[in-house]
């Protein structure tokens, strides 16, 4: 049995709690307990959340946690000394020591992240970078692992990272089965740009929503302007002011960052080459994947699969 420990303290954020649930399901399709989960503090006793209601922990033990997960915070308030000093040695007494969101201050306050592959929510990452410059944070990822210590970003992407342990633990199926049941994706592709930009995209008229939808779902076609006008009703340059106008940015720009999100998708998920995954989003050459690859995330689309590859061997 694996004994999971969720370490929260005062003013935490409680979607952080969701994560109890992975853990949960798991034990109810195996059938027995794979899991023995377990909310934790320093001192014990109710915790207050940041939504002003308090939970009840138990005192945070030695050597009694094969996982040690850290909860986040809304505003990267750190936790007494002594938490901190008990974290530190966390490695040597846990398989596994994880954080959630900006758990991750947390993890790098106590040291562990030094010179480590590390993500956190991508709202505090800039600061996150000027705090802790030996970090090597990756602020587009949904979670990273290296070696025993385990990051996921914003609140939500706790759950994919206790998703990926039970992946870990207990193999693929067993993963599914549990992100089904709770209605989610058993592995989030793409990282936390995908979700913003497509926020971003998220158009007011009905006519530029249809226009948007119709390039998601025809990707790998030609997409015009005048194709775009057409499916919108609109003249090409009605369409092009009003596209602009609602999003923000021209029809070709977006297009083309839709096509990366769903390239880096791909390469996150498949193990397709290079070229097929090109050809599939629209690109049609590697060059011109390559370049808009640069634009998007500053980085080739070989060293993002290289990237994705290396993940799922550590996990």
């Amino acid at each position: 049995m694996h004994t999971v420990g969720l370490l929260v303290y005062p003013n935490f954020q409680a979607l952080g709690l969701a994560v109890a649930s992975v853990f949960e399901y798991t034990n109810l399709f195996r059938g027995e307990k794979a899991y023995q989960f377990r909310l934790v503090s320093e001192h014990g006793g109710p915790v207050m959340t940041s939504q002003s209601f308090s939970v009840n922990t138990e005192r945070l033990r030695d050597a009694s946690y094969d996982t040690l997960i850290v909860a986040g915070d809304n505003e990267c308030h750190l936790p007494p000394d002594s938490l901190l000093e008990y974290l530190r040695d966390a490695p040597s007494r846990s398989r596994r020591v994880a954080a959630i969101c900006t758990g991750a201050v947390v993890l790098a306050a106590a040291g562990l992240l030094e010179g480590k592959r590390a993500t956190t929510h991508w709202f505090h990452a800039q600061e996150f970078k000027k705090q802790y410059p030996n970090v090597l944070l990756d602020e587009d990822r949904i979670f990273v692992v290296d070696g025993q210590i385990w990051t996921s970003a914003g609140m939500t992407a706790g759950v994919d990272l206790a998703l990926a342990i039970v992946e870990k633990d207990f193999g693929l199926d067993t993963a599914r089965m549990v992100a089904r049941k709770l209605v989610v994706y058993q592995r989030r592709g793409g990282g936390q740009s995908q979700f913003s930009a497509l926020l971003e995209l998220d158009a007011k008229s009905d006519r530029v929503q249809m226009a948007l939808a119709h390039v998601r779902e025809n990707l790998a076609s030609e997409l015009t302007v005048e194709s775009l006008a057409d499916v919108a009703r609109l003249s090409p340059r009605q369409f092009s002011r009003v596209f602009r106008e609602e999003t923000g940015q021209s029809p070709a720009k977006a297009i083309e960052r839709l096509r990366v999100e769903a390239a880096r998708l791909m390469m996150e998920t498949t193990r397709h080459p290079i070229e097929v995954i090109a050809r599939e989003t629209g690109f049609n050459d590697r060059e011109r994947m390559r370049q808009a690859f640069l634009r998007a995330f500053g980085q080739p689309p070989q060293a993002i699969q290289r990237a994705s590859a290396g993940e799922a061997l550590a996990m």
